[in-house]
């Protein structure tokens, strides 16, 4: 089982080599790290190169969790990091490594669940993927060189997560008798908005729908939703259709 103490989880998107997963779960493990998830592994699970390559982190492979799709991984987190040594342009808050942890380390101390995505070997996340996430943690590698091996990625967040739960004090947050909405929340709240604009030809022109989709996607991802926001939004729409169709 994973150790109780309060971390982070890591999310392997669709990685490729089981070499690299192998190596990714010895240095979280190098770090009081345990609880990472697989995303659709390229080369099926489980691998026995990982296990080769993990060396004394084997047990971290063994309680992976083993996730078809990104949605499945993260409906129960509250909130999203994607790494990427590409901003994209996407209108989110962007953290240095080091300020992701700090700000991991805050939000998991008031009680949320908190997940870091990294991206395959060959090109990364793709622009879906971080759409998806809250944040993007910017690595600040070199322009001219920026590919970062994924255990690398991986092992610069575990530094600097040891680094901020020894360093940083958890801030609390007064939630008012309520709960962060979830990944799942948040994304039912996203399909709910999506249908009914796409009812009202909303997404038009054709060719710039997927834009807009992605851009009302990165809307909800940067709010801070609570789960009675989530209610609160569910019932925005629900009696702006109902007073429509009364006309």
């Amino acid at each position: 089982m994973p150790s109780d103490k309060e971390q982070p989880r890591f999310v392997l998107v669709r990685p490729q080599m089981g070499e690299n997963i192998g190596a990714a779960a010895r240095a979280m493990w190098n770090f009081g790290l345990d609880r990472m998830v697989l995303v659709a592994p390229r080369d099926g699970w489980p691998n026995p190169r990982a296990v080769a390559m993990a060396s004394g982190a084997g047990r971290l492979l063994d309680e992976a969790v083993l996730a078809q799709d990104l949605p499945e991984a993260v409906g129960e987190d509250h909130f999203v990091m994607a790494t990427t040594a590409r901003v994209r342009g996407m209108t989110k808050p962007v953290f240095s490594p080091e300020e992701a942890m700090q700000e991991a380390a805050r939000r998991i101390g008031a009680g949320a669940r908190v997940s870091v995505l990294f991206g395959p070997e060959r090109a990364g996340l793709e622009n879906d993927d971080v759409a998806r996430a809250n944040a993007i943690i910017s690595v600040p590698v070199n322009p001219e060189f920026p590919s970062l091996n994924l255990a690398q990625c991986v092992l610069l967040c575990g530094y600097e997560w040891r680094r901020a739960v020894t360093e940083v004090a958890p801030r609390r947050t007064d939630m008012g008798g309520t709960e962060w909405a979830s990944q799942i929340e948040i994304e039912k709240l996203a399909e709910h908005y999506e249908s009914r604009l796409e009812e009202a030809t909303y997404f038009f022109p054709p060719e710039k729908a997927p834009g807009m989709r992605t851009n009302l996607r990165n809307l909800w991802s940067r709010m801070p939703l609570t789960r009675a926001d989530v209610q609160m939004l569910h019932g925005v729409l629900r009696q702006m259709v109902r007073w429509k169709e009364r006309g």
